[in-house]
């Protein structure tokens, strides 16, 4: 049989499934950010520019560190404990459900502005059956469309600047001059950079989308997509903030908020530019899509993978597509649409909320590596000071958005909550079962035939779920360090196996490890712990070898955190956890 073929990701594809998101925001973001900033706004959106700036080399030195899907999930997996590595998951998923629905929503409103016969919420339906099935396909065909649309995109928002540019020279500055002058907020230009920093915030959204398919790209390229979309935002939402408010007076922004940038093109080029910019918006704003969908492919996968979600999703086509995730991903989007019916307002405080929560832990993780990884070989650092910074700045953004708007924040809660309690059910599932089985047995004689056919079906599922081996590598560790592992794998894995596993050295004996183990084996009695010692090199080749003997997949493989001196990349060892 022959092997799966993996294309990965050059850096324009893998530019372009993210930037599709982020560079979206420059439809709407500076018009978002004048409502609260006014003439000011320009400034918001750079200080947004220099906190994204310290995220590159935060999110630089993480994925570095482990290259691996997930994003903050991943790193919170490896630096702390599953159920709070969940808790980034759970946001990162609802905000790509919001991101989904909310843009295919908009281009579709931006499509009936140029067709009017059209329904819009059939159309945003059809939107995300077609971007289901082009993720399906596969990546590689995903990013052929991902590349066209991006660079359609570029090129539109770079004419929309030069045809206003132009504009400004042919008409003067009379406009910027009066926009400039307005009074600005009773409680000063603090409080009013405060509002429009906050509201300016939604522009990075989809920055933390390149981190979720990392594994699919060539390597080297994920740090360039960090640059490439701080580039492009860092550029174009001030200089389209300054242009609007140079052409624009203030006054009139608010009644062509929706399509904002097609007026600008209006005013600025005539109705050909406001086509073209309208169009630009369909094409990106799907795009836009597409990043969720690729982005939830890989984090949910790799959520199933560490089986926080059934196995049921694992399953693969011949494109290397888990087409189960991508079928539930548009099922969760269609449910959601439905139940907003087609109001989905309420849902731009899930996107907000969920992916601004999403870049604090993800700055947490990160000092979290440093703390506890401190060890690992990385390409860069973020300094340490610097991102307590960052992550000041997201908690003021989240914060602002709070107050911006109160009723977003409690439809946040609303979504996550649920989210929560599902995925706190998957993680102690084994526990649930165990006390089901003897709520039944309580009840037996009422229910007896009932019982007894429940009893035995949920006892087959938990000795399914326990049956799972799991491995840890150890050098040789002394009893402190194997308790900790011990203590892990109790309070993090559902398992009553765990295999250890010594790569033995000529003239190496392991008599007190194997009495420590003894010693371990009777303080967990719940776990049975085997002992085994080999010869050999640890490394890629045994790891692939070992799991295939032993039919237990690299991810339920664990390893303390790698030394300076460690010959291989945490990457190359095919999924293997840190849990020390």
């Amino acid at each position: 049989m022959k092997d799966k073929i993996v294309h990965k990701l050059n850096e324009l594809q893998a530019t372009a499934i993210c930037g599709n998101d982020i560079s979206s925001s420059c439809l709407y973001v500076s018009a978002l950010t004048i409502g609260y900033a006014g003439q000011y706004a320009w400034i918001s959106l750079l200080v947004v520019a220099v906190v994204l700036f310290m995220f590159r080399k935060i999110y630089g030195e993480v994925v570095g560190a482990l290259p691996l899907n997930g994003g903050a999930y991943n790193v919170l997996l490896n630096t702390s404990s599953k159920r709070i590595a969940s808790i980034a998951a759970i946001l990162t998923v609802l905000s790509y459900m919001a991101t989904a629905v909310i843009s295919a929503s908009e281009a579709m409103h931006y499509l009936h502005n140029i067709f009017t016969g059209i329904n819009v919420q059939i159309a945003t339906a059809i939107v995300l059956l077609i971007f289901t099935a082009i993720a399906i396909v596969g990546i590689g065909e995903s990013a052929a469309v991902a590349v066209f649309i991006f660079i359609v995109h570029l090129i539109s928002l770079t004419l929309l600047v030069g045809t206003a540019l132009f504009f400004i020279l042919n008409h003067g500055t009379e406009t910027f001059s009066l926009n400039w002058k307005l009074p600005s907020h009773p409680q000063g230009i603090a409080y009013t950079l405060f509002l429009g920093f906050s509201a300016a915030m939604l522009g990075i959204s989809g920055f933390e989308s390149s981190a979720n398919f990392v594994e699919e790209q060539q390597p080297g390229v994920f740090r360039k997509t960090l640059r490439n979309m701080w580039a492009i935002v860092s550029f174009f939402n001030p200089v389209i903030a300054i242009i609007l408010i140079a052409i624009i007076p203030v006054i009139e922004l608010d009644e062509h908020k929706e399509s904002l940038l097609a007026y600008l093109g209006q005013t600025t080029g005539g109705s050909w530019l406001a086509w073209v910019i309208s169009i630009d918006a369909v094409l990106v704003l799907c795009g836009a899509v597409l990043t969720s969908f690729v982005g939830v492919s890989g984090l949910l996968k790799r959520m199933t993978l560490d089986r926080i979600l059934p196995n049921y999703f694992l399953k693969e086509n011949k494109n290397g597509s888990s087409y189960r995730i991508v079928i539930v991903f548009l099922i969760l989007c269609i449910s959601v649409m439905i139940a907003t019916k087609g109001h989905l307002e309420s849902l731009a405080g899930v996107y907000t909320f969920s992916f601004l929560a999403v870049m604090a832990l993800f700055g947490i993780g990160n000092l979290m590596l440093k703390i506890k990884r401190r060890k690992l070989p990385r390409p860069e650092k973020a300094n340490g000071l610097v991102v307590v910074i960052a992550i000041a700045f997201i908690i003021t953004g989240f914060i602002g958005n709070m107050y911006l708007s109160k009723e977003a924040f409690n439809t946040f809660i609303k979504y996550l909550v649920p989210a929560l309690i599902f995925v706190f059910l998957m993680l102690n599932r084994s526990m649930l079962i165990r006390t089901t089985v003897s709520v039944l047995s309580y009840f037996y004689k009422p229910i007896r035939k009932f019982a007894i056919i429940s009893n035995r079906y949920l006892e087959r599922v938990n000795r399914k779920l326990h049956s799972q081996e799991f491995v840890f590598f150890t050098k040789g560790d002394d009893v402190a360090i194997l308790n900790k592992v011990m203590q892990y794998v109790e309070d993090n894995e559902t398992t009553k196996k765990l295999k250890i596993v010594n790569i033995k050295k000529e003239n190496t004996c392991n008599e007190e490890l194997k009495k420590d183990l003894e010693v371990l084996d009777r303080a967990y009695p719940e776990i049975h712990i085997e002992f085994v010692e080999m010869q050999g090199n640890f490394g890629p080749e045994l790891i692939d070898e070992l799991s295939n003997k032993w039919d237990i997949p690299k991810n339920f493989m664990f390893i303390g955190s790698p030394g300076d001196k460690f010959p291989y990349k945490v990457s190359e060892l095919g999924g293997v956890r840190l849990i020390m």
